[in-house]
């Protein structure tokens, strides 16, 4: 990749799995009471059609990483386990309440912190608990992030006896310099063993997260991480750029100095070299970040351009309405977003009062709407149009003056009602995104809020 463009082009930017993106949300003008609204419309709309999606978010670590930026509390006592799993089935019969009808689950995610920190007997019995009061789709895809150190095969067993078929596990990088670095040791047979198992009990999916642009972290180390995964296989991998936010309260990041990170040269470097090595072998990079092999449902739902991304990441299926469970989770109605307060005692002290642990949101104005529709399309399919009312913009114009010098530089093109990314400019997805960000454009933030986009 040409240096100049990742010099020019690399900037702080969000990564927009949402629009508009968090910093941006206008508090003053939402309410619980608006959330839930816009919640009861998006439902009524489309629970019967596509069903919903929903995000439990699991926040106990027994160790801190320093590279993660995930909301999560770190104990070695198990006994947190049945308070908090009573407590995201009391939020989740709050949501239940509201519906006159139940709720059809297309999509379910277990995020953290650390889902397998849980013992299996407990999240049987989440599920379970939020299945009693709800119908499965057909089709339906359950997912959940594993750690190889302590993925064990009743975990995986007993998830896949509910419906799981889907388990994503955090590699990051097998160097063990690296791995000291962001304080995650997890050898390579860890991830061999908990893979494997996965495949000899029935999953039909299993994902790798690798990261590139981590402390200390060589092309050589990302030769070796790539070469080593590509003995295991993963069904779909997501390979990105580690995000420095060291000033995102409690996020962890101290445990190496800003100039032990790759420069941006080298970051794109790392990713172009493991984007060969993933394709050598018959991977398809899917949106931004993602590889997956063709017999995946990710790379079926880009052929089929049924391609979605939301707060969960790219998802094979689209639903409209997703609901955020367990601190921190965020929910979106399309319409709006709700977001839980952040701090365990906060989110059991709202419940306890029977009120919806919410604390911050945002109500999309018609503007915003046609935005985000720009953006998904982008990150999603790498093209957008406005020759529809419900896509234009009065703002057009000044959007494609913004990117006919990208244009020059050969990342899009432009045309009388529409722009289309070019391969050479896919990497660079987040900063033409960004054109279309009015509210980022009328009000540049005083401090960096964002990673960098490269």
């Amino acid at each position: 990749m040409n240096n100049s463009l990742v010099n020019k082009y690399n900037i702080a930017g969000p990564r927009y799995t949402s629009y508009p993106t968090v910093p941006y949300w206008d508090n003053d003008t939402f309410s619980v009471n608006n959330w839930k609204s816009s919640l009861i419309t998006s439902f009524n709309e489309s629970n019967e059609s596509e069903g919903i999606s929903l995000y439990i978010h699991m926040p106990f670590c027994e160790s801190l990483c320093t590279f993660c930026g995930c909301n999560k509390r770190i104990t070695k006592q198990h006994d947190v386990e049945s308070p908090y799993i009573d407590a995201v089935l009391k939020e989740w019969r709050f949501y239940v309440d509201l519906f006159d009808q139940k709720p059809i689950i297309k999509e379910l995610h277990l995020g953290g912190g650390t889902p397998t920190f849980f013992k299996p007997e407990n999240l049987k019995r989440l599920i379970n608990g939020i299945f009693e009061d709800a119908i499965l789709a057909e089709g339906h895809e359950f997912s959940f992030e594993g750690h190889p150190n302590n993925t064990t095969r009743a975990h995986l067993q007993a998830l896949f006896d509910v419906g799981f078929r889907r388990v994503s596990y955090g590699v990051q990088d097998y160097n063990i310099t690296v791995q000291k670095a962001i304080h995650r040791i997890q050898p390579f047979e860890n991830v061999k063993r908990a893979t494997e198992m996965a495949r000899e009990i029935g999953y039909t999916s299993v994902g790798h997260d690798i990261i590139f642009g981590l402390p200390f972290q060589t092309l050589e180390h990302v030769e070796q991480t790539i070469l080593k995964t590509k003995e295991l296989g993963p069904d779909r991998l997501a390979f990105y750029s580690y995000a420095h936010v060291p000033w995102i309260k409690g996020n962890g990041q101290r445990g190496f100095k800003d100039s032990d990170l790759p420069k941006a040269e080298l970051k794109r470097q790392q990713y172009e070299l493991g984007k060969q090595l993933l394709t050598e072998v018959g991977y398809h990079e899917i949106g931004m970040d993602h590889f997956s092999l063709p017999s995946d449902s990710l790379y079926k739902s880009m052929q089929n351009k049924n391609l979605h991304r939301n707060f969960m990441g790219y998802t094979a299926s689209k639903t409209q309405t997703m609901i955020g469970l367990g601190v921190s989770a965020i929910g979106d109605s399309w319409y709006g977003f709700g977001q839980n307060v952040k701090v365990l005692e906060d989110y059991y002290e709202l419940l306890e009062q029977n009120k919806l642990p919410v604390y911050r949101g945002h109500i999309l104005n018609e503007e915003d709407l046609i935005i985000r529709r720009h953006i998904l399309n982008l990150m999603c399919g790498f093209e957008t149009s406005w020759t529809s009312d419900h896509m234009n913009l009065p703002e057009i114009p000044e959007v494609l003056m913004k990117l006919k010098e990208m244009e020059q530089d050969e990342l899009l093109e432009i045309y009388s009602k529409s722009i289309k990314i070019l391969p050479k400019g896919q990497p660079f997805v987040r900063n033409i995104c960004m054109a279309f960000d009015l509210l980022l454009q009328r009000k540049t933030p005083d401090v960096q809020l964002f990673s960098m986009t490269v």
